[in-house]
């Protein structure tokens, strides 16, 4: 009578791990929005809103890295956002509460407050709800935006020392701005159908030179105003177009 044979054994489970590529850039968004909150809390206003804008740097590469590099993940993808919520949520509260809303009392905090959680569902929204204007355009002020616009007024601001009676009025409106448009249902260009590795105009890289040169000039108010001028994009392109479909239904009826 032979033996029966042993049962193999267990596969041992697979290893699970991350790409270290595209995490990397998120884990330095995430740093420099935690070093942006701390130099805020210091009175450091100037390296605070570098910082904040060097993780909107770092946002913009992480996807694109994976994207290129095949390495998307769920982790991935859940990391970033929780990364954003630091870097374009608490990070501009707190730089624009420590300028200028805590000038406010109660009320700064609160407003504070409300951008941050504006941030927070905004995000939410992105991750879970299907965009209902494609990959073109997104629903609502983006969070990176939001978070330039405020801290590009804090920056001008600090730079060029607004009194009281200026830098608090601005920092009132790009709080509430920036947060009520990022919960809105304003439609803003993504720039996604904008193809980085296609070939230009040599014109259009001159124009993209003089750009950047002209940032660098002054980066506090040119952003500043680049910004404001993304943020009023959106009501101006979604009120016109419902303008022109109101205008296409009278025209057929």
């Amino acid at each position: 009578m032979h033996d029966a044979p042993s049962p193999p054994p267990p596969a041992r489970p697979r290893r699970r791990g991350i790409y270290v590529l595209p995490n990397l850039f998120t884990t330095l968004g995430l740093f420099a929005g935690f070093y942006a909150i701390v130099a805020a809390g210091r009175g450091q206003f100037g390296p605070a809103c570098v910082a904040v804008f060097a993780s909107i740097i770092t946002d913009g590469l992480d996807g694109r890295v994976a994207r290129l590099t095949g390495t998307e993940t769920d982790f991935g993808a859940e990391y970033d956002s929780l990364s954003d919520m630091v870097a374009f949520g608490i990070a501009p509260a707190l730089l624009v509460y420590d300028w200028a809303l805590q000038n406010l009392g109660k009320v700064g905090w609160m407003l504070a407050f409300v951008y941050a959680a504006a941030a927070a569902l905004r995000l939410a929204r992105f991750n879970t709800q299907p965009q209902v204007y494609g990959k073109k355009y997104f629903q609502g002020l983006p969070s990176p935006a939001a978070a330039a616009l405020v801290t590009s007024a804090v920056w001008a601001g600090h730079t060029y020392g607004f009194p009281a009676w200026a830098g608090t009025p601005l920092a009132l409106l790009v709080a509430v701005c920036g947060g009520g448009l990022m919960v809105s249902n304003f439609r803003y260009y993504s720039f996604k159908d904008v193809d980085l590795r296609g070939r230009i105009p040599f014109f259009a890289a001159v124009l993209i030179a003089i750009g950047i040169a002209i940032v660098f000039t002054d980066p506090p108010l040119v952003l500043l105003a680049l910004f404001m001028t993304y943020a009023a994009s959106g009501p101006i392109l979604t009120l016109n177009r419902r303008r022109r479909l109101r205008q296409k239904r009278r025209a057929s009826t």
